[in-house]
C-alpha cells in the first residue's frame, strides 16, 4: 500500500453483496489496482470484555463470537479488525469459524435475517501497543486511528461490533450524510 493515503467510506461494508460479488474489501482493493485479503487469526467464542459488552448491551463476560483478522493490501498488513457478534446471532454459523465467508459477513448476516439499519462509528487517534505496532509494521512513534462501529438492526438491537486499528498516516475516513 506504500505511504499513499487511502480514502475509505463505510457504506460498502454495511451493504449485503449480490450473489457472485466479492466481499467489499476485495472490491475496494481491486478498484485501487491491488489485491485485498485477510488472515483470520482467531474465530470463536470468547467472554465479552467491558467495551464490547457495553456496545452489544450484554453483561461483561457473556459469551460473544469474535473474528480477529489482519487485513492486507497486496500482502501487506493495513488494518487490524476484531468483529464481535452476540452468541445467539453467530454461534454455529460460519461467523464462528476461521474460513472465508463468500460475500462477507454482512451478506451472511442478511441471509440469517439480521440486517443492519443503523450504524454508529467512533474514531480516535492514539499510539499503538507493541502487538499492534508489530502486526502493522509501524515505526515506534507512528500513531494509529481506531474506529469502533456498532451495527443495529431495525429494532435497534446490536448485531455486530467492529473494532479496527489502522495506521493514521495512510488513512482518510470519508463520511457522507443526507439530511431530510
Amino acid at each position: 500500500m506504500g505511504d499513499s493515503v487511502w480514502v475509505s467510506t463505510s457504506m460498502p461494508y454495511l451493504t449485503p453483496r449480490e450473489r457472485g460479488q466479492s466481499d467489499a474489501w476485495g472490491a475496494e482493493a481491486a478498484a485501487r489496482g491491488g489485491k485485498g485479503g485477510q488472515r483470520i487469526v482467531r474465530a470463536g467464542e470468547v467472554p465479552a470484555g467491558e467495551e464490547v459488552a457495553a456496545l452489544l448491551g450484554l453483561p461483561i463476560g457473556e459469551s460473544v463470537v469474535v473474528r480477529r483478522r489482519i487485513i492486507e493490501f497486496d500482502g501487506e498488513p493495513c488494518e487490524l479488525t476484531d468483529t464481535y457478534y452476540p452468541a445467539d446471532v453467530a454461534r454455529g454459523t460460519p461467523l464462528a469459524e476461521r474460513g472465508k465467508i463468500p460475500g462477507g459477513a454482512v451478506t451472511l448476516l442478511a441471509k440469517l435475517g439480521y440486517v443492519g439499519r443503523r450504524v454508529r462509528e467512533d474514531v480516535t487517534a492514539r499510539l499503538p501497543c507493541a502487538e499492534e505496532r508489530d502486526a502493522l509494521r509501524l515505526a515506534p512513534d507512528a500513531p494509529v486511528l481506531t474506529l469502533s462501529r456498532i451495527t443495529l438492526d431495525g429494532e435497534d438491537r446490536p448485531i455486530q461490533v467492529d473494532m479496527m486499528v489502522m495506521p493514521a498516516h495512510r488513512q482518510r475516513l470519508r463520511y457522507e450524510m443526507r439530511i431530510g
